[in-house]
C-alpha cells in the first residue's frame, strides 16, 4: 500500500479496476461512469439551453420595448405629457422618460398590399430615444422623421410584406376614422417610408412603424395630448421599485406597467418547461444511480471472502462500509467531472461557432444560445452527487454489517 494512502481509498481503487475473471464487474462500472456522464451532460445542455432561449427573448424584448410606461386611468389622453415626463426622470433609477402615441393601423401599399400592424409616435427629440432606434436601422435613413417630413420607418418584415422600400409611399388607414360631412370615414395618411428597422423578434417586425411625435398625434387625433409616457431604466430589472416609486411621485389617476407584466405569461411558460425538462432529463441520473447500486451489490457478493478475512484482521464494520462508499461516490465524481467537462464545452462551442440555427420567424431569435447559470450548475452537481450518495449507502452499510465467522465458514 502506498505511503499516506488510507486503506479504505487503497482497497476501493483496487476493487474498481478488477481484471481477469471478474472483469465483468468493471464493466458495470463504466456503466455507471456512463450512465452519470451522460445524465449530467444532458442536464446541463438542456438547462443553458433553456436559459439560453429565455434570456435571449428577454434580451430582444428590453431592446425593443420600453421598461416602464405610464398611462392615465380610463384611457384618457395624457395631456401634460411634458410635465409628467419631467416629475418622472427625478425618479432614482430613471434613464430617460419621453411621451408616446400608440394607434393600431391598416398599412397598404401602391401594389395593393395591406397589412395590420401598430403606429408608434415618439418624440425623436429626446437624444437616448434617437439612439435607440437609430440602432435598429437597417436600410434607409432616421433623418427625415428628425427633421419633422411626412416620413415613417417600417419594420423590416413589415416593409417586405407590403413589397416597399426607402422612398416608396404607404398609406396609413386609422380605425377610429374621421367625421366628415358624410359620415364617418377612415382616417388616411400618405407618408414615405424612410427605412426599415430590425429589432429580431418577427412579432416587432412584422407589426411596427415609427412617426414622429407630431405626426402620430395629428393621425390618431390627439392634438397636444399622447397616449402615455415611455421610461427607460438604467436597470431594467429594477423595473418593479422603479415603477412603485414612479407611483408615489405621480399620484392618482396615474398608473404603471412593466416589461416583466407584459410579458408574465410568456416567462411563466418557459420557466415551467425548464423545470418539466431538468425533472425528465434527471431520470437518466437516477438509472445510472440503480446501475451504481447493482455494481455494488455484486461487488459486495463477490467480495464477501475477503471482506471477511479483513474484518478477522481487524478492519472495523465502519472501514468496511467506506471502501464499498468510496467505490460508489468514486463512479459518481468520475461521471459528474466528465459530463460537467463535455456539457460545458458543448456550450463554449455553440456560444462561439453558432452550429444549430434557428428560423427567426418562429423562434424570435436567429441561432439557438446557450447560458448555463451558477446556481443551475451548482444545483446539477448537488443532485447529480446527492443521487449517488444515496446509491452507495445501503449496499455500503450491508458490507459493512457482515459478520465474519459467518462469512469464512461457508466459503
Amino acid at each position: 500500500m502506498k505511503r499516506g494512502l488510507p486503506f479504505e481509498i487503497f482497497v476501493a481503487l483496487r476493487y474498481l479496476g478488477a481484471r481477469g475473471q471478474r472483469a465483468a464487474l468493471s464493466l458495470f462500472v463504466w456503466i455507471g461512469v456512463g450512465g452519470v456522464f451522460l445524465g449530467v451532460a444532458a442536464l446541463i445542455v438542456v438547462l443553458a439551453v433553456m436559459t439560453g432561449f429565455q434570456d435571449g427573448i428577454r434580451d430582444r424584448i428590453i431592446a425593443a420595448n420600453p421598461h416602464l410606461l405610464v398611462f392615465q386611468t380610463g384611457g384618457r389622453a395624457l395631456n401634460d405629457a411634458d410635465s409628467v415626463s419631467s416629475r418622472i426622470r427625478e425618479v432614482s433609477g430613471v434613464r430617460t422618460a419621453t411621451p408616446f402615441v400608440l394607434q393600431q393601423a391598416l398599412f397598404t401599399a401602391a401594389n395593393g398590399a395591406t397589412h395590420g400592424g401598430l403606429v408608434r409616435g415618439v418624440d425623436f427629440g429626446a437624444h437616448g430615444l434617437r439612439n435607440d432606434v437609430k440602432s435598429q436601422v437597417r436600410s434607409g435613413s432616421l433623418t427625415p422623421l428628425v427633421d419633422g417630413e411626412p416620413a415613417i420607418l417600417l419594420g423590416a418584415e413589415l416593409a417586405r410584406t407590403l413589397g416597399v422600400v426607402p422612398g416608396d409611399a404607404v398609406t396609413v388607414i386609422s380605425p377610429q376614422g374621421a367625421i366628415t360631412a358624410v359620415g364617418m370615414v377612415p382616417k388616411m395618411r400618405r407618408y414615405i417610408v424612410a427605412g426599415t428597422v430590425e429589432v429580431g423578434m418577427f412579432e416587432y417586425d412584422s407589426s411596427l412603424a415609427y412617426l414622429s411625435l407630431p405626426l402620430a398625434q395629428e393621425f390618431t387625433g390627439l392634438g397636444k395630448g399622447v397616449t402615455g409616457v415611455e421610461v427607460k431604466l438604467v436597470d431594467a430589472f429594477d423595473a418593479k421599485r422603479v415603477g412603485r416609486a414612479v407611483i408615489t411621485k405621480l399620484g392618482f389617476p396615474y398608473w404603471t406597467r412593466d416589461w416583466m407584466d407584459m410579458n408574465r405569461n410568456f416567462f411563466a411558460a418557459l420557466q415551467l418547461e425548464k423545470l418539466a425538462l431538468f425533472v425528465i432529463v434527471t431520470i437518466i441520473v437516477l438509472v445510472a444511480a440503480f446501475a451504481i447500486i447493482g455494481h455494488l451489490v455484486l461487488l459486495v457478493a463477490e467480495k464477501r471472502k475477503e471482506i471477511g478475512i479483513l474484518k478477522a484482521i481487524g478492519a472495523s464494520n465502519p472501514s468496511i462500509s467506506a471502501v464499498f462508499f468510496a467505490v460508489g461516490m468514486t463512479i459518481g465524481v468520475v461521471g459528474t467531472v466528465a459530463g460537467s467537462i463535455v456539457g460545458l464545452s458543448l456550450i463554449w462551442l455553440q456560444n462561439t461557432f453558432k452550429f444549430i440555427r434557428l428560423a427567426g420567424d418562429v423562434y424570435q431569435i436567429d441561432y439557438l444560445p446557450m447560458k448555463l447559470s451558477t446556481g443551475d450548475f451548482v444545483l446539477i452537481i448537488g443532485s447529480t452527487l446527492v443521487i449517488s450518495l444515496l446509491a452507495t449507502i445501503i449496499p455500503a452499510r450491508r458490507a459493512g454489517a457482515l459478520v465474519p465467522v459467518d462469512v469464512l465458514r461457508y466459503e
